[in-house]
């Protein structure tokens, strides 16, 4: 259980990226006060989470009521994060599209769209949660530790947004990008461990 729990908890901190969240924030709120950004940034966290919860609980539901084994979803899931991990590698992850990236800057409440989808709770991190859920149920409480590490990195992004002025000027941009290019390389191994167990999984099924 522990080593499943540390795994986790280092899954969803690469998917999450906390402190790349940092800059995209200060760049999305930097004509409203600190006391916008943080009411933003709070709404923001709580929204994540609850979809994150959502996903996290009836994922395994979904999968089954659409016919999709786990392992497949490994392999769709480990491809879809060996794709943001080279960006991540590149330093050039966008988490949006540029339509999107507008139509979010002439919005007065950004907290929901894009913060909380997809910068934060993004297909990535859905990914990963409804891959962990799976294997969480081979564990006595599996489920219930991992939605409570869940929330536990949700509330490190919060932290991280709460104080993003600070991580950026203490970081710089080159900074942020070095921490995302590590948790990049991080994220493309987890990726191709996937898509292997998921291969695995299949063949011996």
């Amino acid at each position: 259980m522990t080593a499943f729990v540390i795994r986790a908890f280092l899954t969803l901190v690469v998917t999450l990226d906390p402190i790349g969240l940092a800059p995209v924030f200060l760049g999305l709120t930097s004509d409203r006060s600190l006391a916008e950004r943080d009411r933003i940034a709070r709404r923001a966290v709580m929204v994540a989470a609850v979809l994150l919860l959502v996903f996290g609980i009836g994922g395994s539901w979904l999968l089954a009521h659409l016919g999709i084994s786990l392992d497949a979803f490994r392999i769709a899931g480990g491809v879809l994060l060996f794709r943001i991990a080279v960006d991540m590698v590149f330093a050039h992850l966008e988490r949006e599209t540029k339509a999107e990236e507008t139509e979010a800057r002439s919005r007065g409440d950004i907290s929901v769209f894009p913060l909380a989808i997809p910068l934060i709770a993004g297909p990535g991190a859905l990914a990963s949660l409804m891959i962990l859920a799976g294997e969480a149920r081979a564990h006595r409480f599996g489920l219930p530790v991992l939605l409570a590490v869940c929330l536990l990195v949700v509330a490190i992004a919060y932290v991280a947004l709460h104080l993003a002025a600070r991580v950026a000027r203490v970081l710089g941009q080159t900074g942020i990008n070095v921490v995302t290019r590590v948790l990049g390389v991080l994220l493309a191994a987890l990726a191709a461990q996937y898509v292997a167990d998921g291969i695995l999984g299949l063949l011996r099924s």
